[in-house]
């Protein structure tokens, strides 16, 4: 389950007569971000950045940019609208587009740069596009797939184009226009060169086939759901209801059965490399080596309790297990594995200390060194330098709501002493360039909309890609006044842990007499694994409309959820509902004892593993809570998929228990606190069928609820429309319960 991100974010004293946010503003306005790039990435000859840019007019349409470094210049590469006809796209790409969380986007919203750093590659409206950067009469050239196709690459020597259409695997040979299907046994249950539901919902892994570096041989996922059983669900839009067949494995349910095959681009027999015995196993993550003799691969069996990482020589399909990482509780997936070009040795990151640290090991599998050590966690690995010896990570080892950019040097000799080099408190996400002579800095705290520079190895700026400067011009500069300012801090969990908290206090923070005036409360939470929520960035648009409305509002980051090492993590293992219901109310319990907050006016609200959690608060903790609102929560992790439900609760029949104490249908008798049901209709990743267990749950016992639906609403409710209904509906929901017939805040 992937976090759902929501909009909102800013803070400080009010003038009368400040605009303040609404929801017309955030919803239905040009985007109050400004410009922002997307799909960041440096050519492979380091001479260009290329990214992504919404139209003016439409910020989910989007064009391809250039800057190019030597010329300090920006520039249109491809105009999406001028490619014409409107988004034709087959019913994979679209599940592809969801799982992505990319549906409400078109023009072009993906691209591949060839190795070579001289053509492009991208798919517009169903169409498979090549864009030579030499070419300037007619730098586009369109490529016949003969038919719908998911996932293009370019070979990494550049000499093929390879895409998945009719569930096999299939290469265009550039030089001569040939199209050949590389795989024939595709149809039915059986898929070659895709990701499994899974695999693309749960594991981070979209893509199902990897090219060798050399244009040799690709390796590719085969996987048969024939096991799988077939959900019936009803998407109901609100023309039409649509019946659809999935194989979706829900926890304690058969996955499907993968195999991983060796093909040549020019076609021939598929050679396969034996995965074990145990064919009830996850399929994590495939790399090849620099040399392309050989071939590494990650596989989990169902526990996901072990990780082993595999060596295959590809020659002779001989393999031997590298290394092998093992917990009492989960192993977490990440992407930190990498090959170094002039060492025989690789990078490594696991969490065996109990928090996420770097590994170097030599290619037999012996370690060398920890790169990184101490009780911080890094996020991953953002890029190498094998000339200068550096290791750049991720981490917020200073402050817990930031993200900073480390430098470690790759001796280990600065294990437990990173040297910062990201300049500005706050986030940042880094891309290095191939060299290391450079790398990209997108950058965000909750004054300053994500802007995105040119940086050298040490964090000293070299050039604006996108300085998005908040000026008078800016889209946010006529809500500037009426920003309040977010407010830091931690409380204490009942193990002792940290909490870490952000709260916004309205402006009016006293009465006429000088009294602190004592505000209702709107808590916003996601509360699950994975994600962290109290955050010193930009974005947090709709939290702040709600504290220009008049309400505190609130976020404090449960036990369970991410970034904080693996004791903080592991609370939830075998019962879900149980950690994250005890410090959200801790949070709520430390609302009440300030003078600012009226304790009997406190609403709580979150989306999918937050909308979940809605739904425990209340009907464990009612007496606590005014009313809540729950968007597509799940309400029975017996109905959610397997790899995310098993890691944390195991299989229903090894652990029926937790199954039963982690829903709200074990606590249902004390839910008596107003509550807002919503889900949209076609949800295909919490089935609308977790809606309606809970309405018929709640019926049945005869307690009140509010409900809406969303015809066509898949698990985002991402069509502007439907953002702006919903927002609305949620709004008029805590005017209603939370303020008592108090005139709310200007609309």
């Amino acid at each position: 389950m992937r976090a759902l991100l929501l909009a909102a974010t800013m803070a400080a004293g009010m003038p009368a007569m400040a605009e303040k946010l609404s929801l017309q503003s955030v919803y239905e306005g040009g985007g109050l971000n400004g410009p922002v790039p997307r799909s960041l990435k440096i050519s492979p000859d380091g001479q260009r950045v290329t990214f992504l840019r919404a139209k003016a007019g439409d910020q989910n349409r989007l064009d391809l940019w250039e800057y190019h470094v030597k010329d300090q210049r920006t520039r249109l590469l491809v105009d999406a609208d001028t490619l014409g006809g409107e988004e034709a796209l087959s019913d994979a790409e679209k599940a592809r587009r969801e799982r992505a969380r990319m549906a409400g986007l078109s023009g072009i919203v993906d691209y591949h740069w060839s190795p070579d750093g001289t053509k492009l590659l991208f798919p517009v409206g169903g169409e498979l596009y090549l864009y030579e950067l030499a070419a300037k009469d007619k730098p586009l050239r369109k490529l016949d797939t003969g038919g719908d196709f998911i996932d293009p690459q370019i070979s990494p020597a550049g000499g093929y184009v390879s895409f998945v259409r009719d569930q096999n695997l299939w290469v265009i040979e550039l030089a001569t226009d040939t199209l050949r299907p590389l795989t024939r046994d595709g149809g039915g249950t059986i898929h070659n060169g895709e990701a499994e539901f899974v695999a693309q919902e749960e594991m981070s892994r979209s893509e199902g086939y990897w090219w060798a570096p050399d244009d040799s041989a690709i390796a590719f996922q085969r996987y048969d759901e024939a096991a799988v059983p077939v959900v019936k669900r009803f998407e109901v839009y609100a023309d039409r209801t649509d019946v659809i067949e999935q194989r979706y494995p829900a926890a304690g349910d058969p996955n499907v059965e993968s195999r991983l095959g060796l093909v040549a681009p020019g076609g021939g027999a598929v050679r396969w490399i034996d995965l074990g015995e145990d064919r009830d196993i996850y399929l994590a993550r495939v790399k090849w080596l620099p040399d392309a003799r050989r071939l590494s691969y990650q596989i989990q069996p169902r526990s996901q309790r072990r990780l082993d990482l595999k060596l295959v020589d590809v020659a002779t399909l001989e393999q031997r297990t590298l290394l092998s990482e093992t917990s009492s509780t989960w192993i977490n997936l990440n992407d930190d594995l990498r090959f170094l070009d002039k060492h025989q040795a690789f990078i490594w990151g696991s969490e065996r200390t109990g928090f996420h640290h770097l590994y170097l090991y030599d290619l037999d599998g012996t370690l060398k060194h920890a790169i990184s050590r101490g009780d911080w966690n890094i996020d991953g690995l953002s890029g190498v330098d094998e000339k200068a010896g550096l290791v750049y990570v991720a981490s917020n080892r200073d402050f817990v709501p930031d993200t900073q950019i480390y430098a470690l040097k790759l001796d280990g000799s600065t294990a437990d002493r990173p040297q910062r080099i990201s300049r500005e408190d706050g986030t940042h996400a880094a891309t290095f360039a191939k060299s290391g002579a450079f790398y990209l800095d997108a950058f965000s705290d909750p004054h300053t909309p994500p802007q995105v520079s040119l940086r050298k190895p040490d964090g000293s700026r070299l050039a604006w890609i996108e300085e998005n400067r908040l000026d008078e011009r800016h889209p946010y500069a006529p809500y500037r006044a009426a920003f309040v300012e977010p407010q830091f801090g931690t409380l204490k969990s009942d193990d002792g842990q940290t909490l870490h908290y952000r709260l916004y206090r309205p402006a009016d923070a006293t009465d006429a007499s000088g009294e602190p005036r004592r505000h209702p409360v709107f808590v916003f939470y996601y509360g699950g694994p994975g994600v962290q929520s109290v955050a010193r960035s930009w974005g947090d648009h709709f939290n702040q409309y709600m504290v220009q409305r008049g309400y505190v509002v609130f976020t404090v980051d449960n036990r369970g959820m991410a970034r904080r090492g693996r004791q903080f993590s592991d609370a939830i293992h075998r019962q879900l509902g149980v950690a994250e219901v005890a410090d959200q109310l801790a949070g709520i319990r430390w609302l009440k004892e300030q003078p600012f907050v009226d304790g009997e006016r406190i609403g709580v609200f979150g989306w999918s593993y937050g909308g979940y959690l809605t739904t425990m608060l209340l009907a464990k903790a009612s007496g606590e809570i005014a009313a809540g609102a729950a968007v597509a929560p799940v309400t029975d992790w017996a109905l959610y998929d397997t790899h995310y439900t098993e890691r944390y609760l195991s299989t229903p029949a090894d652990n029926p228990a937790g199954y039963i104490r982690s829903t709200p249908f074990a606590w249902l008798d004390g839910m008596s606190a107003p509550l807002l049901l919503v889900h949209g209709m076609a949800d295909d990743n919490v089935l609308f069928t977790h809606s309606t267990r809970l309405m018929a749950a709640l019926q049945e016992k005869g307690t009140p609820f509010e409900l809406m639906t969303y015809p066509g609403g898949k698990h985002g409710l991402s069509t502007p429309a439907m953002r702006m209904h919903v927002y609305t509906l949620i709004t008029n929901f805590f005017d209603r319960t939370l303020r008592r017939g108090e005139a709310a805040a200007a609309r």
